[in-house]
């Protein structure tokens, strides 16, 4: 199929004139003729009327020019996409995430980057810390949300010093406290991430030389929340996970107090495709704009 030919017939029905339709399509009007002709030979019939008062579509042609139109927008989206795709405006980016930022933050976060960035598909894989690093690891993600220190030989752009908070059972008898000693975990139940995924908590534990009592152990974190104020033990948990939650626990500031780093890993950030370079500043600066804790960096 010539579009050219559809174009010609569409441009001289539009402005009424095989003239103008010839030098807006930049060539001369035989050329525009000669497509024309060639149009109605294709066809089998006429489309356009041409006299000297100027150009109209036949009725055969009436019926056929809102196809045509059509056909020309279809076509101009194609060729806006291909341009998207040599200019590595469009591509599809995989991202691996844990719980709190797949719950907090990406919805809002992909909202805000798919309305400036409508080429580019995003696809999500959520895991805990394990799962995330893995997928780095083997190339099964693009980018990966990981706490300090990330992967080894993986660029990392930190975005936010997350509180790890204690969590209680609402009548607990703690939880007057205003903050919580680290060392109570050696007397109370805890209840406990799987040792994979646990880095955060543990990393606080043992800076303060304290072994917990860990009684039951979970892969899923808002298991822990609902563990915990059910009465079955504390647990040490990051502030964000505990946004919005309406689960009955007491949470406490630690003492001393903890951290965590949450940062996005970005494997060959260096050459990495330029809209894949585009997501990873729109993250740094979304959540600048938009994470909340009390302990930025």
């Amino acid at each position: 199929m010539n579009l050219r030919k559809y174009e010609a017939f569409y441009r001289a029905s539009e402005l009424g004139s095989v003239s103008r339709a010839a030098e807006t399509m930049g060539c001369t009007q035989s050329a525009l003729s000669h497509l024309l002709q060639g149009l109605e030979e294709e066809l089998g019939f006429p489309v356009l009327n041409r006299s000297r008062s100027g150009a109209a579509p036949t009725p055969q042609g009436q019926l056929l020019l809102p196809a045509v139109e059509r056909l020309l927008q279809q076509a101009d989206t194609v060729e806006d996409l291909a341009k998207s795709i040599r200019d590595k405006q469009a591509g599809t980016i995989h991202i691996g995430t844990f719980t709190s930022v797949a719950v907090q933050w990406l919805p809002g976060l992909i909202k805000a980057f798919r309305e400036d960035n409508p080429l580019v598909e995003l696809r999500l894989e959520n895991g805990d810390y394990y799962d995330v690093e893995n997928w780095l690891r083997t190339g099964a993600v693009d980018v990966g949300f990981v706490t300090l220190p990330g992967p080894a030989d993986c660029p990392v752009l930190p975005l936010m010093q997350d509180r790890l908070l204690a969590i209680l059972p609402p009548d607990h008898p703690l939880g007057s406290l205003s903050r919580l000693p680290v060392s109570t975990v050696e007397k109370e139940p805890f209840i406990s991430l799987l040792e994979s995924s646990n880095h955060d908590a543990r990393r606080a534990l043992q800076s303060a030389g304290v072994r917990p009592n860990v009684t039951y152990t979970t892969k899923d974190d808002y298991a822990i929340i609902a563990m915990v104020a059910q009465g079955l033990g504390i647990s040490i948990v990051p502030e964000l996970l505990l946004q919005g939650q309406t689960a009955p626990v007491k949470a406490l500031e630690l003492e001393p107090p903890a951290y965590r780093t949450i940062a996005l890993a970005v494997p060959g950030l260096d050459v990495a495709e330029p809209y894949l370079k585009r997501f990873a500043e729109f993250v740094v600066s979304w959540v600048r704009e938009n994470g909340q804790t009390h302990g930025d960096m």
